[in-house]
């Protein structure tokens, strides 16, 4: 089992990265990756080595590297409301008291969901509960001279930006704002993949043709009463197909529309796979980059501290996706056994065992050690509310919505 004094030698300069290699098979006779613009999977030759020999293979994308970052995420949210985990925690309560229902559909978006994380608009766009403007005072206005060199605000609001990269382009600076790169990657490929062929088709049990003559309500829905039809602009009733409310049959086809280029395209037949892998590095070099200076003055032992703690945080991220599995999405469930973790550096490798509780364990001393060189590590979350002006955006947004779902 990796102890803290191994992490922290490894982080200070001893290796370069963490590295993991884990072999996944699909688990059925075809899997669906994801799709692209266009209706596109996205395909790439890759080079292998057999036995010392290089060839090249067609591959396939099944999870990306911004996918697997967001199921870290959530996997670290989880064990974070689960109470395995302690970490800082930016968060916004939309739901408030419950008075608004849409709100109190939004409930609580937190900087492990929030595309941008802690640089989000979600958060520039809320307030502290005296009604400040979130990077206008406190903890969030520190985050506007925040940089890879003075990283102590994001590592006291929200140290998985470091690990999962961030750009500050919604803050005071705009597009000059602070960017940090990712320091753990990782993606799930397909190799020796075939791709297949899909029917789409629909039998109705009640036979419905099209050849009945039906309107649409203005109201939303339909109607046989042209009197009570919805009115294109030439006032003429607008006329419907069963079909286009979802009555009657569907001819099995290889076929569709893509409603977006409005061609006829193939429908997405999914592949077949020989394996998958996951590569999963988490860069130490990268962590090297980051500074974190205390009242202005920095100091290696801080600085390795919190690198070291960034460390833990990412493998915990790493063992906890473990424990949700690889169902990606429907029909591309894949499992096999999770690789050997390994320190990687100077054409050297150092394997190590690790699970999700033993990187709990870790996270936390490491943090301890952290705290007591007085980096900050709050353990009690900052809840946000959203300005009045973003609670009516996504009200008025979804309220919309939902009126031309009504009509449609």
């Amino acid at each position: 089992m990796l102890n803290l004094e191994s992490l922290r030698k490894a982080v200070a300069g001893e290796y370069a990265a963490i590295r993991r290699v884990t072999r996944l098979e699909a688990q059925g006779d075809k899997i669906f990756p994801p799709t692209y613009e266009g209706g596109e999977y996205a395909e790439e030759p890759r080079q292998v080595v057999i036995e010392g020999k290089a060839s090249t293979v067609d591959t396939v994308l099944l999870d990306s590297v911004q996918s697997q970052a967001n199921r870290m995420e959530l996997a670290l949210l989880r064990a974070y409301d689960g109470k395995r985990i302690k970490m800082p925690m930016l968060q916004v309560d939309f739901a408030g008291q419950g008075s608004d229902p849409i709100l109190a559909d939004v409930g609580r978006i937190t900087a492990l969901e929030a595309p941008h994380r802690v640089c989000d608009a979600i958060f520039r766009d809320s307030v502290y509960p005296s009604g400040e403007a979130f990077r206008g005072a406190g903890a969030g206005a520190k985050i506007n001279g925040a940089k890879a060199a003075a990283a102590t605000p994001v590592f006291e609001l929200c140290p998985t930006a470091l690990l999962f990269g961030f750009w500050d382009s919604t803050g005071p600076q705009g597009g000059l704002g602070a960017k940090v790169q990712r320091a753990i990657v990782s993606e799930i490929i397909g190799y020796e993949k075939v791709n297949g062929k899909r029917t789409s088709s629909r039998i109705d049990p009640l036979q419905i043709e099209n050849n009945v003559d039906i309107y649409r309500k203005a109201d939303g829905g339909w109607t046989f009463e042209e009197a009570a039809a919805r009115r294109d602009n030439a006032q003429n009733p607008v006329r419907l197909k069963p079909s286009e409310i979802n009555h009657g049959n569907i001819t099995p086809t290889f076929r569709h529309e893509d409603k977006a280029t409005r061609k006829t395209v193939l429908n997405h037949g999914g592949v077949t796979i020989a394996y998958a892998l996951q590569h999963t590095v988490l860069s130490l070099a990268a962590l090297r980059r980051l500074r974190f200076p205390l009242n202005g003055q920095w100091s290696a032992e801080v600085d390795n501290a919190a690198r070291t703690v960034l460390a833990a945080l990412g493998l915990a991220a790493i063992c906890l996706l473990d424990e949700d599995g690889y169902d990606l999405r429907s029909r591309c469930l894949l499992d096999g056994k999770p690789g050997t973790l390994e320190f990687v550096g100077r054409g050297e490798t150092q394997p190590f065992e690790l699970d999700a509780r033993q990187a709990a364990e870790l996270l936390a001393q490491a943090a301890e050690e952290a705290k007591g060189l007085n980096l900050p590590w709050p353990e009690e979350p900052v809840i946000l509310r959203p300005s009045r002006d973003l609670s009516r955006l996504v009200a008025e947004s979804r309220k919309r919505s939902m009126s031309v779902a009504a009509v449609a």
